[in-house]
Protein backbone atom coordinates (compact mmCIF):
# COMPACT_ATOMS: atom_id res chain seq x y z
CA UNK A 1 0.00 0.00 0.00
CA UNK A 2 1.50 3.39 -1.00
CA UNK A 3 2.60 5.79 1.72
CA UNK A 4 -0.21 8.27 2.37
CA UNK A 5 2.36 11.03 2.79
CA UNK A 6 3.80 10.59 -0.69
CA UNK A 7 2.56 13.17 -3.21
CA UNK A 8 0.63 11.94 -6.21
CA UNK A 9 2.57 11.89 -9.49
CA UNK A 10 2.03 15.07 -11.53
CA UNK A 11 1.60 15.51 -15.28
CA UNK A 12 5.22 16.65 -15.34
CA UNK A 13 6.50 13.30 -14.07
CA UNK A 14 4.09 10.89 -15.77
CA UNK A 15 4.48 9.97 -19.44
CA UNK A 16 1.58 11.50 -21.40
CA UNK A 17 -1.15 9.27 -22.80
CA UNK A 18 -1.85 10.18 -26.41
CA UNK A 19 -4.67 9.92 -28.96
CA UNK A 20 -3.72 10.40 -32.63
CA UNK A 21 -6.36 11.82 -34.99
CA UNK A 22 -5.45 12.01 -38.68
CA UNK A 23 -7.20 10.80 -41.82
CA UNK A 24 -3.95 9.39 -43.23
CA UNK A 25 -3.23 5.92 -41.89
CA UNK A 26 0.46 6.23 -42.71
CA UNK A 27 0.75 9.35 -40.54
CA UNK A 28 -1.05 7.68 -37.64
CA UNK A 29 1.10 4.56 -37.87
CA UNK A 30 4.32 6.53 -38.09
CA UNK A 31 3.48 8.74 -35.14
CA UNK A 32 2.40 5.74 -33.07
CA UNK A 33 5.71 3.95 -33.72
CA UNK A 34 7.73 7.05 -32.89
CA UNK A 35 5.90 7.76 -29.63
CA UNK A 36 5.73 4.19 -28.34
CA UNK A 37 9.42 3.66 -29.07
CA UNK A 38 10.10 6.60 -26.76
CA UNK A 39 8.00 5.38 -23.87
CA UNK A 40 4.87 7.39 -24.64
CA UNK A 41 1.62 5.43 -24.55
CA UNK A 42 -0.69 5.78 -27.56
CA UNK A 43 -4.23 5.01 -26.39
CA UNK A 44 -5.82 4.91 -29.80
CA UNK A 45 -6.33 6.46 -33.22
CA UNK A 46 -9.11 8.28 -35.06
CA UNK A 47 -9.56 8.77 -38.82
CA UNK A 48 -12.00 11.71 -38.78
CA UNK A 49 -13.20 14.53 -36.54
CA UNK A 50 -16.32 12.77 -35.29
CA UNK A 51 -14.37 9.67 -34.34
CA UNK A 52 -11.74 11.84 -32.64
CA UNK A 53 -14.36 13.31 -30.29
CA UNK A 54 -15.83 9.91 -29.47
CA UNK A 55 -12.42 8.34 -28.85
CA UNK A 56 -11.24 11.29 -26.76
CA UNK A 57 -14.33 11.05 -24.56
CA UNK A 58 -13.87 7.28 -24.22
CA UNK A 59 -10.10 7.18 -23.68
CA UNK A 60 -9.56 10.56 -21.95
CA UNK A 61 -6.03 11.21 -23.29
CA UNK A 62 -3.59 13.71 -21.80
CA UNK A 63 -2.59 14.89 -25.28
CA UNK A 64 -4.54 14.80 -28.53
CA UNK A 65 -2.63 15.04 -31.79
CA UNK A 66 -5.24 16.42 -34.19
CA UNK A 67 -4.96 17.04 -37.92
CA UNK A 68 -6.40 20.46 -38.76
CA UNK A 69 -8.08 19.20 -41.94
CA UNK A 70 -10.23 16.17 -41.20
CA UNK A 71 -13.21 14.52 -42.95
CA UNK A 72 -16.75 14.54 -41.51
CA UNK A 73 -15.80 17.27 -39.01
CA UNK A 74 -12.75 19.50 -39.35
CA UNK A 75 -10.04 19.33 -36.73
CA UNK A 76 -10.68 22.85 -35.45
CA UNK A 77 -14.30 22.19 -34.53
CA UNK A 78 -13.42 18.74 -33.21
CA UNK A 79 -10.71 20.28 -31.00
CA UNK A 80 -13.18 22.82 -29.60
CA UNK A 81 -15.63 20.08 -28.67
CA UNK A 82 -12.92 17.89 -27.12
CA UNK A 83 -11.68 20.78 -24.98
CA UNK A 84 -15.22 21.46 -23.76
CA UNK A 85 -15.56 17.79 -22.79
CA UNK A 86 -12.02 17.42 -21.41
CA UNK A 87 -10.68 20.76 -20.15
CA UNK A 88 -7.42 19.17 -18.95
CA UNK A 89 -6.60 17.62 -22.31
CA UNK A 90 -3.85 19.30 -24.33
CA UNK A 91 -4.44 19.55 -28.08
CA UNK A 92 -1.59 19.73 -30.57
CA UNK A 93 -2.78 20.55 -34.06
CA UNK A 94 -1.07 18.89 -37.04
CA UNK A 95 -0.67 20.83 -40.26
CA UNK A 96 1.21 20.55 -43.54
CA UNK A 97 2.00 24.27 -43.82
CA UNK A 98 3.45 26.48 -41.09
CA UNK A 99 1.22 29.39 -42.11
CA UNK A 100 -2.06 27.49 -42.25
CA UNK A 101 -4.78 30.09 -41.71
CA UNK A 102 -6.65 27.77 -39.38
CA UNK A 103 -3.84 27.53 -36.85
CA UNK A 104 -4.57 30.93 -35.30
CA UNK A 105 -8.18 29.92 -34.77
CA UNK A 106 -7.04 26.64 -33.25
CA UNK A 107 -4.81 28.40 -30.74
CA UNK A 108 -7.54 30.91 -29.91
CA UNK A 109 -9.93 28.02 -29.34
CA UNK A 110 -7.64 26.50 -26.74
CA UNK A 111 -5.18 24.31 -28.63
CA UNK A 112 -1.77 24.31 -26.97
CA UNK A 113 0.27 24.57 -30.14
CA UNK A 114 0.84 23.00 -33.52
CA UNK A 115 3.30 20.77 -35.31
CA UNK A 116 4.23 20.37 -38.94
CA UNK A 117 3.62 16.85 -40.22
CA UNK A 118 7.25 16.56 -41.30
CA UNK A 119 8.39 17.04 -37.71
CA UNK A 120 11.42 14.97 -36.69
CA UNK A 121 10.90 11.96 -34.44
CA UNK A 122 12.82 13.55 -31.57
CA UNK A 123 10.88 16.82 -31.86
CA UNK A 124 7.53 15.02 -31.94
CA UNK A 125 8.21 13.13 -28.72
CA UNK A 126 9.66 16.21 -27.01
CA UNK A 127 6.68 18.31 -28.14
CA UNK A 128 4.15 15.87 -26.70
CA UNK A 129 5.99 15.76 -23.37
CA UNK A 130 6.36 19.54 -23.21
CA UNK A 131 2.78 20.38 -24.06
CA UNK A 132 1.56 17.86 -21.51
CA UNK A 133 3.10 19.98 -18.74
CA UNK A 134 1.63 23.22 -20.09
CA UNK A 135 5.02 24.82 -19.43
CA UNK A 136 6.14 25.58 -22.97
CA UNK A 137 4.60 26.80 -26.18
CA UNK A 138 5.93 24.80 -29.11
CA UNK A 139 7.72 26.57 -31.93
CA UNK A 140 7.01 30.05 -30.47
CA UNK A 141 8.70 31.89 -33.33
CA UNK A 142 6.51 30.15 -35.92
CA UNK A 143 3.39 30.67 -33.83
CA UNK A 144 4.23 34.34 -33.31
CA UNK A 145 4.76 34.84 -37.05
CA UNK A 146 1.41 33.23 -37.73
CA UNK A 147 -0.36 35.38 -35.13
CA UNK A 148 1.27 38.53 -36.50
CA UNK A 149 0.15 37.66 -40.01
CA UNK A 150 -3.41 37.07 -38.82
CA UNK A 151 -3.40 40.17 -36.61
CA UNK A 152 -2.28 42.35 -39.53
CA UNK A 153 -5.14 40.99 -41.65
CA UNK A 154 -7.56 41.53 -38.77
CA UNK A 155 -6.46 45.15 -38.34
CA UNK A 156 -6.95 45.77 -42.06
CA UNK A 157 -10.44 44.32 -41.77
CA UNK A 158 -11.25 46.59 -38.83
CA UNK A 159 -10.01 49.64 -40.69
CA UNK A 160 -12.25 48.75 -43.62
CA UNK A 161 -15.18 48.11 -41.29
CA UNK A 162 -14.72 51.55 -39.70
CA UNK A 163 -15.83 53.13 -42.99
CA UNK A 164 -18.98 50.99 -43.23
CA UNK A 165 -22.28 51.53 -41.38
CA UNK A 166 -22.11 49.89 -37.96
CA UNK A 167 -24.39 46.94 -37.32
CA UNK A 168 -24.58 44.21 -34.71
CA UNK A 169 -23.22 41.72 -37.22
CA UNK A 170 -20.29 44.01 -38.05
CA UNK A 171 -19.40 44.45 -34.38
CA UNK A 172 -19.55 40.72 -33.73
CA UNK A 173 -17.32 40.00 -36.69
CA UNK A 174 -14.65 42.65 -36.08
CA UNK A 175 -14.45 43.14 -32.30
CA UNK A 176 -11.45 41.52 -30.58
CA UNK A 177 -11.92 39.20 -27.66
CA UNK A 178 -12.14 41.47 -24.61
CA UNK A 179 -9.91 40.43 -21.76
CA UNK A 180 -9.47 42.68 -18.74
CA UNK A 181 -5.78 42.97 -17.88
CA UNK A 182 -6.45 45.07 -14.76
CA UNK A 183 -5.73 42.18 -12.33
CA UNK A 184 -2.15 41.97 -13.58
CA UNK A 185 0.67 43.74 -11.79
CA UNK A 186 3.06 45.88 -13.87
CA UNK A 187 5.62 43.06 -13.75
CA UNK A 188 3.03 40.50 -14.86
CA UNK A 189 2.04 42.72 -17.78
CA UNK A 190 5.71 42.94 -18.72
CA UNK A 191 5.97 39.16 -18.60
CA UNK A 192 2.82 38.82 -20.73
CA UNK A 193 4.31 41.12 -23.38
CA UNK A 194 7.37 38.91 -23.58
CA UNK A 195 5.23 35.77 -23.66
CA UNK A 196 3.38 37.31 -26.59
CA UNK A 197 6.68 37.79 -28.36
CA UNK A 198 7.37 34.07 -27.96
CA UNK A 199 10.11 34.06 -25.32
CA UNK A 200 10.76 30.87 -23.36
CA UNK A 201 11.13 30.83 -19.57
CA UNK A 202 14.92 30.83 -19.93
CA UNK A 203 14.78 33.84 -22.26
CA UNK A 204 12.32 35.60 -19.95
CA UNK A 205 14.63 35.08 -16.99
CA UNK A 206 17.61 36.48 -18.90
CA UNK A 207 15.67 39.47 -20.25
CA UNK A 208 14.17 40.44 -16.88
CA UNK A 209 17.19 39.41 -14.78
CA UNK A 210 15.10 37.00 -12.75
CA UNK A 211 15.46 33.36 -11.77
CA UNK A 212 13.52 30.81 -13.81
CA UNK A 213 11.61 29.88 -10.66
CA UNK A 214 10.43 33.48 -10.28
CA UNK A 215 9.48 33.61 -13.96
CA UNK A 216 7.43 30.42 -13.58
CA UNK A 217 5.62 31.99 -10.62
CA UNK A 218 4.76 35.10 -12.66
CA UNK A 219 3.57 32.98 -15.59
CA UNK A 220 1.41 30.80 -13.30
CA UNK A 221 -0.20 33.91 -11.77
CA UNK A 222 -0.94 35.35 -15.20
CA UNK A 223 -2.62 32.09 -16.22
CA UNK A 224 -4.69 32.05 -13.02
CA UNK A 225 -5.76 35.70 -13.21
CA UNK A 226 -6.70 35.57 -16.89
CA UNK A 227 -8.06 31.99 -16.83
CA UNK A 228 -5.58 30.85 -19.48
CA UNK A 229 -4.79 27.22 -20.22
CA UNK A 230 -1.20 27.66 -21.38
CA UNK A 231 1.33 29.82 -23.20
CA UNK A 232 -0.43 29.47 -26.55
CA UNK A 233 -3.45 31.31 -25.18
CA UNK A 234 -1.16 33.88 -23.57
CA UNK A 235 0.24 34.72 -27.01
CA UNK A 236 -3.27 35.11 -28.41
CA UNK A 237 -4.42 37.32 -25.51
CA UNK A 238 -1.32 39.51 -25.77
CA UNK A 239 -2.25 40.30 -29.39
CA UNK A 240 -6.02 40.49 -29.00
CA UNK A 241 -5.79 43.01 -26.14
CA UNK A 242 -3.27 45.12 -28.05
CA UNK A 243 -0.57 44.56 -25.45
CA UNK A 244 1.63 43.30 -28.30
CA UNK A 245 1.20 44.54 -31.86
CA UNK A 246 2.39 42.98 -35.13
CA UNK A 247 6.07 43.71 -35.66
CA UNK A 248 6.61 45.16 -32.19
CA UNK A 249 9.93 44.39 -30.54
CA UNK A 250 9.62 46.19 -27.25
CA UNK A 251 7.14 46.15 -24.41
CA UNK A 252 4.17 48.36 -25.13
Amino acid sequence: MPNAQEPSPSRETLAPRVLIADDEELIRTGFRLILTSRGIEVLGEAADGVEAIAEAERLRPDVLLMDIRMPKLDGLEAAKRVLRLLPRCRVLMLTTFDLDRYVYAALAAGASGFLLKDVTAAHLAAAVRLVNTGDALLAPSITRRLVERYATTLEAGRAEAAHRPVSAATVDRTSPLHRDLAPLTPREREVLVLLGRGLSNTELAATLTLSEATVKTHVARIFAKLALRDRAQAVIIAYETGLVTPGSSTAE
